[in-house]
């Protein structure tokens, strides 16, 4: 799978073949509440790197502060999830893999990311049609992300 079709073909695209990708239906950016919902799903995630013991592993691997991680994290989504694409604009090109060469992602990383990310989803209460695009969505781009054979 080449870079730029895992970094084009989130749960907001319609080369996904995702239900809800046409251009009548709403995008999964649309179905999250837009900015601020996707704001909201990046800050509760980061929140629970930083407060709960189960990823205290993965939050060690971001520097001592997380906020150019929020930052950033929230400008890819909007555009991963179908809306602006705020990250190209600011960054150009994800190369989401490649930033994250630098980082150790193996199993353990990748599983305790997607365990965040789903408790995160968990406590926002999402739409289980929103929740299944996106759980099948992270996952695949989480496993590509690994590094790692561990």
């Amino acid at each position: 799978m080449s870079e730029s079709s895992t970094n084009k073909s989130g749960p907001g695209d319609a080369s996904t073949g995702a239900p809800g990708t046409a251009a009548n239906l709403p995008t999964a950016f649309e179905l999250i509440g837009g900015a601020d919902g996707v704001k909201a799903l990046v800050t509760r995630f980061y929140d629970l790197m930083d407060l709960e013991p189960a990823y205290g592993h993965l939050r060690g691997l971001h520097g001592s502060t997380l906020d150019g991680a929020r930052q950033k994290l929230v400008l890819f989504l909007s555009g991963w999830l179908g809306g602006p694409d705020l990250y190209v604009q600011q960054y150009g090109h994800p190369r989401l893999r490649a930033r994250h060469l630098p980082f150790p992602i193996g199993v353990r990383e990748r599983d305790d990311w997607l365990a965040c990310m789903h408790q995160a989803m968990d406590e926002l209460r999402l739409a289980p049609d929103l929740r299944l695009r996106l759980d099948q969505a992270f996952a695949k781009t989480a496993d590509w992300m690994r590094n790692q054979s561990g």
